[in-house]
């Protein structure tokens, strides 16, 4: 597999990551089997290790997700393999049984730090993210706690996540408006003050290329990495969806307005698109998918979540689909997605 370096300091790991959260948390839970999710991890290892060359399988993982068990899980596989895997964990949210709330509080950030290592059965994490600034604390002061982990040892390098936007993801003909990634910017602009950002992790995807206006310059100026959350589109850029096919409540998937029959309909000529392009390529959707999502530039790494064996084997394959200028132009061309993802 090919690899790639984030950072200033030139973090190196493969090109296709691997997103836990699916195993324990956010999606179809009757599908979560733990057994089932240590095999996808090792089979996304194993691949990443035939391939040769230096640099690890990305992990990412989040104290969050569960709370806690997704840690857990990904700590009985780092406890055997800890030398073949780049880790990334974050911090900042805490999940209640109705709500989500943030805490930057310096405190809380060095004992939530110690706890996931302690969970993650490792003595150092790569990349430790902020997953959302808290509103009560000057993210200056979280980013100087997450500073002092590094300058401890106990964490490598640091990553920003993007913020969520509520507002339109488009500005109407004539109406320009705030850019989708301003207020990230903005956060980012202020932590480098305190401490250099390795990673920025923001969607990105052949429905949702907005990073692409803004955020990835401005990575890419300063040597930061961009790491694709979302670059299947939650599944739907797979092609395995069908329109109307449902969704159990707890999946997240459920309450979303592009995961609306109609809106899945809509939008089947992006997959009609992928699938064309993959025919060519003896490849499928999904690995063109993050073909795409790799061929914007050497500090984009795609970090699509996985649950069985079978699909986080096919996405680490997609490493070695190499798409055209045709290719690209004709993807380019797709109509954009209908609904929003707000």
């Amino acid at each position: 597999m090919e690899r790639r370096t984030i950072g200033a300091g030139a973090l190196e790991v493969g090109a296709v990551g691997l997103g836990c959260m699916p195993m324990s948390w956010a999606y179809t839970g009757s599908r979560q089997r733990g057994d089932a999710s240590l095999r996808t991890v090792h089979a996304a290892l194993d691949a990443v290790g035939a391939a040769g060359g230096g640099g690890g399988l990305l992990l990412e993982t989040a104290d969050m997700y569960g709370p806690f068990t997704n840690e857990l899980l990904i700590g009985r596989v780092l406890r055997e393999r800890r030398a073949e895997a780049f880790v990334s964990t974050k911090c900042g949210l805490l999940v209640g049984e109705q709500h989500i709330v943030a805490n930057g509080r310096p405190g809380y950030v060095r004992r939530a730090c110690d706890a996931s290592l302690r969970r993650l059965q490792t003595e150092t994490i790569d990349l430790y993210q902020l997953h959302r600034a808290d509103p009560e604390v000057p993210i200056e002061e979280t980013w100087g706690a997450m500073a002092d982990l590094v300058a401890a040892g106990k964490v490598r390098a640091l990553g920003l996540c993007a913020v969520g936007a509520r507002a339109r993801r488009r500005s109407a003909p004539g109406r320009p408006g705030p850019g989708l990634h301003d207020a990230t910017i903005s956060q980012l602009e202020r932590v480098q003050q305190v401490f250099p950002v390795s990673a920025v992790q923001a969607e990105l995807s052949v429905w949702s290329p907005e990073a692409l206006d803004a955020l990835l310059p401005w990575c890419v100026a300063r040597g930061v990495g961009l790491l694709a959350a979302m670059p299947l589109g939650n599944g739907f850029l797979t092609g395995t969806l069908k329109p109307g096919q449902g969704f159990e409540p707890d999946d997240l998937r459920a309450r979303h307005p592009r995961f609306t029959a109609e809106m899945m309909a809509a939008n089947q000529p992006l997959v009609v698109g992928l699938r064309r392009v993959a025919e060519r390529h003896g490849a499928t959707p999904a690995q063109v998918a993050l073909a795409w999502v790799l061929a914007q530039g050497r500090h984009v790494v795609p970090v699509p979540g996985a649950k069985r064996e079978r699909w986080a084997v096919e996405n680490a394959g997609a490493a070695a689909v190499r798409l055209t200028e045709a290719d690209l132009a004709e993807i380019a061309a797709l109509p954009a997605a209908q609904g929003s993802w707000d």
